[in-house]
């Protein structure tokens, strides 16, 4: 299996192919609205707002694993995230990033870069970084801001 061998969770309740995005530099986040690294969802869209005409997505995953830091519905948490923050990039419905119920997605990331803790997410607002190809390339903390990676994503694109 590969990235675009998997299925995300729209807020709809639909379902669309990684496939999709086969081609593109990502960002995939795990997110939250009330999380004290929430006003990184500012600089993740100036990221978008400057580099998706060059073929970058970032995509939003809201998490309410830890904490209870994204408590509401996902029509809630994506009016709160484009009025608060502009947001713009693609968000999917809330996930489960780590346990029995975790997105096979995540599953996949994590088997690929475990990161300094082993595999398991420590808290919102980690990020993967994928290349144009479906390779995972980095794992960042919670604590990497956007602006810390953007070269790391200009390199790719």
């Amino acid at each position: 299996m590969d990235l675009y061998d998997i299925s995300i969770k729209k807020p709809d309740s639909s379902t669309e192919s990684m496939e999709n995005y086969k081609g593109k530099v990502l960002l995939i986040v795990n997110t939250a609205t009330g999380c004290g690294f929430t006003p990184q969802y500012k600089g993740l869209q100036n990221l978008y707002e400057k580099y998706s005409h060059k073929g970058f997505e970032i995509l939003d995953f809201p998490c309410n694993q830890f904490a209870n830091q994204a408590p509401g519905s996902d029509e809630e948490i994506q009016t709160f995230c484009t009025l608060n923050y502009g947001t713009t990039f693609p968000q999917f419905a809330k996930i489960r990033v780590n346990g029995k119920d975790e997105e096979p997605l995540y599953t996949y990331l994590k088997n690929a870069k475990g990161g300094f803790l082993g595999s398991k997410i420590k808290w919102n607002f980690t990020k993967f970084l994928v290349d144009r190809q479906g390779n995972v390339i980095k794992r960042y903390s919670p604590t990497d801001t956007p602006e810390k990676i953007e070269k790391d994503i200009v390199e790719l694109l």
